[in-house]
């Protein structure tokens, strides 16, 4: 892995609408197309199923407007959302329709996004044009709770999320609601949650994304911020945050370390390119702000879903006075002490502290 310096990013950004059954995601969608902001958005919807409804409820122009609705575009249909980008793009080049400025997809209640992740991040075809815009998930205050903890595919759509957006919030109590966002914030414990009042949705919400869900670096290195808040100490070279999910959903669980010396960049990419290749099925999500011993000052940000990490970006400066490298894991059924251990063999972390911190919080 290598850290290439960052620099503005004029690819066309896709975001990802997701969020379980009933959840809203419609609605939203068709609150955020009326922005004028958007008119230059195209809008792909999936749906799964031999009789699709919810396309016929989007508002929006034929132009702006895909259906895919042979499969769910998680699995079946990825070879088609690669086509229909890349169609997308080339109406839009050749001026057959408006200047293409965004693409949101939105995904069937029982996509799990991380594949869709996987095809913008790893096609060739598609890099060199486009980015990744962010995931917003879409949460139904008054089932939520309950729907967690039935349906993995629930757990893993919040667990992938940049941004969590609540839904139905007029159904609920306060005191519902408060145990609702209790509960995302064990399942994504760096992800800002917005509510929706009445049914209105933030007309910044889009905008008020990363620029790049994964090159966007203050905003995730913020994110880190509040994660580890909360974080004790625990040896003197490596503090083991707090399992921030022990009543897990499905397996899905959070945790997060601090490390106080600098690492070496070589062995820990190679650590980061085994634990990919051992446990990326399970690895959900996966944030970290590093201090090199080659550039301490310039911290490197790192992101990864499953087995596919993007290249880490070198800020010019620490967002703030903690010049610590911090990690945030969001896994399914994979124990902190078995990350601990790999970081202990192969990313040259002190054995010592770091293997005392891991095993005393189990």
């Amino acid at each position: 892995m290598s850290a290439p310096d960052p620099s503005s990013d004029a690819r066309i950004p896709v975001t990802i609408l997701t969020g379980f059954l009933g959840s809203g995601k419609t609605t939203v969608l068709n609150r955020l197309l009326r922005q004028p902001s958007l008119a230059g958005a195209a809008v792909i919807v999936n749906e799964f199923g031999a009789v699709g409804l919810d396309h016929m409820l989007i508002e929006a122009s034929e132009e702006q407007f895909t259906l895919l609705d042979n499969g769910c575009v998680c699995c079946t249909v990825r070879g088609d959302l690669v086509a229909t980008l890349k169609e997308l793009d080339r109406r839009s080049r050749a001026g057959e329709t408006p200047p293409l400025s965004q693409v949101i997809i939105e995904t069937t209640g029982l996509a799990d996004p991380a594949p869709i992740l996987h095809t913008l991040m790893a096609e060739a075809e598609l890099t060199a044009r486009f980015r990744i815009g962010g995931v917003v998930t879409t949460v139904d205050a008054a089932n939520g709770t309950a729907t967690l903890q039935r349906h993995p595919e629930a757990a893993k759509q919040v667990a992938v999320a940049d941004r969590l957006l609540i839904t139905k919030t007029d159904l609920v109590s306060n005191e519902a609601l408060g145990g609702l966002q209790h509960r995302l914030e064990h399942l994504a414990p760096a992800v800002e949650q917005t509510v929706a009042r009445n049914g209105e949705v933030e007309l910044d919400l889009l905008k008020s994304l990363p620029a790049d869900a994964a090159a966007d670096v203050n905003r995730i290195a913020a994110r880190l911020e509040a994660a580890d808040h909360h974080d004790h100490a625990c040896g003197p070279d490596c503090h083991h945050g707090h399992d921030h999910h022990r009543d897990t959903h499905h397996g899905i669980r959070s945790f997060s370390f601090i490390i106080d010396k600098p690492v070496e960049w070589g062995a820990f990419a190679r650590w980061l390119d085994y634990v990919a290749a051992l446990k990326g099925e399970n690895l959900l999500r996966f944030k970290g702000i590093v201090r090199t011993t080659d550039e301490p000052e310039q911290p490197l940000v790192l992101h990864g879903v499953q087995h596919v990490f993007h290249p880490p970006v070198r800020l010019d400066r620490w967002p703030s006075a903690d010049r610590r490298t911090r990690l945030v894991f969001i896994v399914r059924d994979i124990e902190r002490e078995t990350i601990a251990r790999t970081l202990v063999k192969f990313a040259a972390i002190d054995a010592a502290s770091i293997a005392a911190s891991a095993l005393a919080a189990a």
